[in-house]
C-alpha cells in the first residue's frame, strides 16, 4: 500500500519513493532492529514532505495521522519560545517516554524543523541511539520523521546541474546528493539540526531530497486534485492554473517556487464548489 499510494500520488519524486519505501518496509519487517528509524526529509515547500509522512502513517495506523499512536509536533506551534527551551526539553523527552512504553510502535513526526531552536532535538538524542533499554523501555521499533526546508538550495543546485548538463532527473541517485545535504543541514544555523548531535552521531538513517518541482509535475498535482473532488477535467483552466504558478530561476522558469501548496486555493477560484 505505502509503495503503490506514493506511486499514484507523488509525482517527480522517484528518489522519496525508492528510499522511503525500502527504509520503512526493511525496519518493520526487522524483527531485531538495533535502534529506532529516523528519516529527515528536505526540500522546498510544496513538494510533498507532509504528504510522504501522512502516506506512512497510512500504511502502518488503520486511523492514519489520527491514530493515538501517531504524535506529531510543529516548531512554531509546540515549541515557539526561545527562553523556554529546558522546559520543552523535559516536555518532549516526558512524551515520547510516556507513548512508547504504552505502544512501542509509535510514530513521531517533527515539522519545520528549520524553524526549531537549536539543540531542543538533541534532547532526544537517547531516544535515537542503540541502546537495548532506557529505564526499562525500548525505543527500537518507534519510528521518527523529520521535516525540513533546510538543504533545499543544495538539491536544487544538484537538480539544476543535471538540466543545464542535458540529464534527466531521473538519474539523480541518492548518492548525489545524501552527503552534501547532510553537511548543508548540519551547518545551516537557521536549522534544528545545527550542530546536532543526531547528525553527527549518525543516528539519522536516511536524509531524504525531494527535488524542486516541475511545471508537468504541478499539471499531475492539479489533475489530481480536480478529478478528487469529482469533478470534469477541463484542460485549459488545468493550464491555465500551472501558467499561473511562478517559477525559478528567473531566466529558466523551471521549478515551481511553491511546489503544488497553492493548487487547492487556485481551484477554488476557477471552480464553483
Amino acid at each position: 500500500a505505502l509503495q503503490e499510494n506514493l506511486e499514484k500520488k507523488l509525482f517527480g519524486q522517484h528518489l522519496v519513493s525508492k528510499v522511503v519505501v525500502k527504509a520503512v518496509k526493511g525496519f518493520l519487517n526487522n524483527s531485531n532492529a538495533k535502534k529506532p528509524l529516523a528519516l529527515s526529509l528536505h526540500g522546498w515547500t510544496g513538494t510533498g514532505k507532509n504528504f510522504v509522512s501522512k502516506i506512512v502513517a497510512e500504511s502502518i495506523y488503520k486511523r492514519g495521522l489520527h491514530s493515538k499512536y501517531v504524535h506529531q509536533f510543529v516548531a512554531t506551534l509546540h515549541f515557539p519560545h526561545a527562553h523556554s527551551i529546558n522546559v520543552y526539553k523535559d516536555q518532549l523527552q516526558s512524551w515520547i517516554r510516556g507513548n512508547v512504553s504504552i505502544c512501542p510502535r509509535s510514530l513521531f513526526i517533527f515539522d519545520e524543523m528549520d524553524k526549531m531552536h537549536a539543540g531542543l532535538i538533541d534532547s532526544i538524542k537517547p531516544f535515537l541511539d542503540y541502546y537495548e533499554l532506557l529505564d526499562g523501555v525500548s525505543y527500537r521499533q518507534a519510528i521518527f520523521i523529520f521535516l525540513s526546508n533546510a538543504g533545499a538550495e543544495k538539491i536544487t543546485e544538484v537538480a539544476l546541474d543535471f538540466w543545464r548538463n542535458g540529464r534527466s532527473r531521473e538519474d539523480i541517485q541518492l548518492t548525489d546528493i545524501q552527503n552534501a545535504l547532510s553537511v548543508s543541514v548540519f551547518n545551516n544555523k537557521n536549522s534544528g539540526f545545527w550542530h546536532s548531535t543526531l547528525i553527527d552521531r549518525n543516528l539519522i538513517d536516511y536524509f531524504v531530497p525531494f527535488l524542486p518541482l516541475e511545471y508537468k509535475h504541478v499539471k499531475k498535482c492539479i489533475r489530481v486534485e480536480i478529478e478528487s473532488r469529482g469533478y470534469t477535467v477541463d484542460e485549459d483552466i488545468l493550464t491555465r492554473i500551472a501558467d499561473e504558478m511562478t517559477y525559478f530561476p528567473r531566466e529558466e522558469r523551471i521549478y515551481s517556487d511553491k511546489g503544488c501548496k497553492t493548487v487547492d486555493a487556485k481551484l477554488d477560484y476557477y471552480y464553483d464548489f
